[in-house]
């Protein structure tokens, strides 16, 4: 497998020397000579993960096809990098700080309190995980991909948001002792209200910055899809789902009304929100209000988390290097605080357990570099005058930073979830730093370019 690493990990990637004149991918084409199969074998893929066929579908459980489109997406990527002698990967910073992460998880295997479930878990999930997130940047290559992936993720959000909400108004639940909870959508990343809550809310600003781009004609589907994921959110009754809402909701209104052309929507949107609250469903504002005042919850799930949140500190005070392996911080907590056998609801709280300081440091690491590469692409399409590429890297600058909210009360680590987001973040940096966008050499201030 060859790889490219410019310079040096810790330094931008130099541009190309030859110029490519601006246009030269025009809307709706792929980019010259590109094969087309890995991507829309990663489109399947992604229908696979979110819309779950096989739940609904007899026989195709048994067929594994998200393992099978998934193997499709690499194969073809990994034959076509071999037929036109192309580098298989390009390390950026952040590619770098991942493998340093999976290297980490792998040594630290020996000291694990069960090598054989950290094991299992690094090549059942994790490993499937980092796949996509680095085939995400070298197969969504052009603008008229990137847009292609964001309206496919906005679209597959209507059946996960039909269904809750017609879960609610038939008044099928889940036991959640006082709490009426909405059963999930059967899929792999939405299997109770939480995870369906946490999975629209990072869809959501993507559907948003397809609405600001789009046509007329489309911007009522768009406006649709808006309104039935945010319903879809709050009928989970999940807290952090509200929070993690109200963070991209309050984030577009004040970026909004910073611009001239957007205060006519942003004031719309905060009049909207408030012509929505006598409609909230029964019993949603005392949901709301066990946030700050965990005592109240009458399920017991806040006063749960916050032992949790306290035993997971203890132990990393104990153990601030090494941790308890990959995945085990559920034998830490069960250490610490007695045989309950529940994870710490905290995305950093869970690298940190089960990876010590190190594995957190890291994961912020790679945090804060996707978050840079989305806000780096933002600045430079839009000072380049490419509003369509700004407003989508804009969406998934949103996106990382509603997960990164959602990230204190989720227990997500090693999921798709973040991985998706930031793999499409880097390629966002790609499309506008190969000049796919506005033409070579890219402007300067994009940054280390994206593979």
């Amino acid at each position: 497998m060859s790889m490219a690493t410019g310079a040096g990990w810790w330094r931008p990637e130099s541009a190309p020397t030859s110029r490519v004149p601006a246009g030269a991918f025009p809307d709706g084409a792929e980019s010259q000579g590109d094969n087309p199969i890995p991507f829309r074998a990663l489109l399947a893929f992604t229908f696979v993960l979110l819309v779950a066929p096989q739940s609904f579908v007899p026989g195709l459980g048994s067929l594994r096809i998200g393992m099978l489109t998934a193997a499709a997406a690499i194969t073809a990527y990994l034959f076509d990098c071999v037929a036109r002698r192309r580098p298989v990967v390009r390390m950026s910073r952040e590619l770098w700080i991942t493998s340093i992460l999976l290297l980490w998880a792998v040594l630290t295997l020996p000291f694990s309190y069960w090598p054989g479930g950290s094991l299992s878990l690094l090549l059942e999930g994790y490993f499937k995980t980092l796949a996509i997130f680095w085939l995400l940047p070298n197969v969504v290559t052009t603008l008229p991909r990137l847009r292609r992936i964001a309206w496919a993720l906005s679209l597959m959000s209507a059946p996960l948001a039909a269904y809750g909400i017609k879960q609610f108004l038939a008044g099928r639940f889940i036991d959640d002792g006082s709490v009426k909870r909405i059963a999930a959508y059967e899929a792999p990343l939405t299997q109770n209200p939480n995870d369906l809550a946490l999975m629209l809310n990072l869809i959501l600003p993507l559907a948003i910055a397809l609405f600001l781009t789009g046509r007329p004609k489309t911007r009522a589907l768009l406006l649709g899809l808006i309104a039935l994921d945010a319903a879809a959110v709050i009928l989970t009754f999940s807290r952090a789902g509200f929070l993690t809402l109200a963070t991209t909701i309050a984030l577009y209104v004040a970026r909004l009304l910073g611009r001239p052309r957007g205060r006519g929507i942003a004031i719309a949107a905060v009049v909207l929100v408030l012509i929505a609250v006598p409609f909230l469903p029964g019993g949603y504002m005392e949901r709301l209000s066990t946030i700050t005042d965990i005592k109240t919850d009458p399920t017991g799930s806040a006063q749960e988390r916050w032992a949790d949140t306290i035993a997971a500190l203890r132990f990393i005070l104990h153990h601030p290097v090494v941790g308890a392996g990959v995945g085990m911080n559920i034998l830490a907590l069960n250490e610490v605080r007695g045989p309950e056998w529940k994870q710490v609801h905290n995305v950093y709280l869970e690298y940190a357990v089960d990876l010590g300081i190190p594995g957190l440091v890291l994961f912020v690491m790679l945090l804060l570099g996707c978050l840079r590469a989305a806000a780096g692409a933002r600045r430079t399409a839009g000072a380049a005058g490419s509003g369509e590429p700004a407003l989508l890297a804009e969406g998934l600058q949103a996106s990382l930073i509603a997960f990164a909210v959602a990230a204190v009360f989720h227990p997500v680590a090693y999921h798709f979830y973040f991985y998706y987001i930031a793999g499409l973040a880097l390629a966002a940096r790609g499309v506008i730093a190969r000049g796919a966008v506005i033409g070579w050499p890219p402007p300067a201030g994009l940054g280390e370019a994206a593979a």
